[in-house]
């Protein structure tokens, strides 16, 4: 379900004092593969509640290029809401989720392996607060090529040619 943040911000306050566990992964989700599914029912099972921050289309545009968002943000918010192990669906306008992050202050934070120690935006923000930080390992084809957004379109354009 797509909220604001303000809107998750007061939910997030609720679920605390119920001793619940936010856990928050982000992305720009323009196609949804096998690898965004497993990242996301893994993120999962580090809490009780997943938000995701959703990159705005303007953000993919200046992130991945003028192509991209293959899916408009409200596609892929809807998209993301309609999967059982999604609770929340917040969209940012910034290139990172340090703001948003900053404000939720989620419990667990999550993203995929190919992010170092260290690299994680937000990262320094939930320890910080007595948090955790989990990376999901990635996905591979059977070719052994990881599964990407990036890597499905670069596909479809050599088979076209």
């Amino acid at each position: 379900m797509k909220k604001s943040l303000q809107e998750l911000t007061a939910i997030r306050q609720s679920l605390k004092q119920d001793g619940k566990k936010v856990v928050f992964t982000n992305g720009c989700f323009d196609i949804l593969h096998e690898g965004h599914f497993i990242c996301l029912q893994k993120a999962k099972e580090y809490g009780d509640i997943l938000v995701v921050g959703l990159n705005s289309d303007s953000s993919v545009k200046r992130l991945k290029g003028e192509s991209r968002p293959v899916n408009n943000e409200t596609e892929r918010a809807e998209a993301l809401s309609a999967l059982p192990y999604v609770d929340y669906v917040v969209l940012f306008t910034e290139d990172t989720p340090f703001d948003l992050i900053s404000q939720l202050l989620p419990d667990v934070l999550v993203k995929g392996g190919d992010y170092g120690e260290g690299a994680i935006v937000g990262e320094d923000i939930v320890k910080a607060n007595g948090g955790a930080v989990h990376r999901v390992p990635l996905v591979t084809d059977s070719t052994g090529q990881i599964l990407s957004t990036s890597a499905i379109i670069e596909k479809e354009k050599d088979e076209k040619e």
